[in-house]
């Protein structure tokens, strides 16, 4: 798949949460993601797809989600697009509700996502 066709299938995971499969089909095993901050890891990067699947579980097992909006993908060049995404989420800790927008770049290279970064306000 090229980088559009990546794109445009990454959106439809997101939209339908599919957000496993979008890592079993679409991710590179030595992936990279990067958060605007650090999230109480210690560390703003994770390595390797696995890793990836961990920060999905840590989300799920921390916020419920009552509405996500995916934009369509913006395209980059040969090998990068960026997606908006709107979420409207309860931090189950706190049970504190917030709404937030979050910009994510990703970076493709031979045929598979091997970067996403995170941009949010704080």
């Amino acid at each position: 798949m090229n980088t559009l066709e990546i794109a445009q299938a990454l959106v439809t995971f997101c939209r339908e949460g599919k957000d496993n499969e979008a890592l079993d089909t679409l991710y590179a095993a030595d992936a990279v993601s990067v958060e605007a901050a650090d999230g109480g890891t210690g560390s703003r990067i994770t390595q390797g797809v696995e890793g990836i699947y961990g920060k999905h579980q840590w989300w799920a097992d921390n916020f419920e989600v009552h509405e996500v909006t995916v934009s369509d993908p913006m395209p980059h060049g040969d090998g990068r697009f960026a997606v908006i995404f709107e979420m409207d989420t309860t931090h189950k800790p706190s049970n504190q509700r917030s709404q937030m927008q979050e910009v994510a770049i990703y970076t493709v290279a031979d045929g598979k996502i091997v970067r996403e970064e995170f941009f949010y306000a704080m």
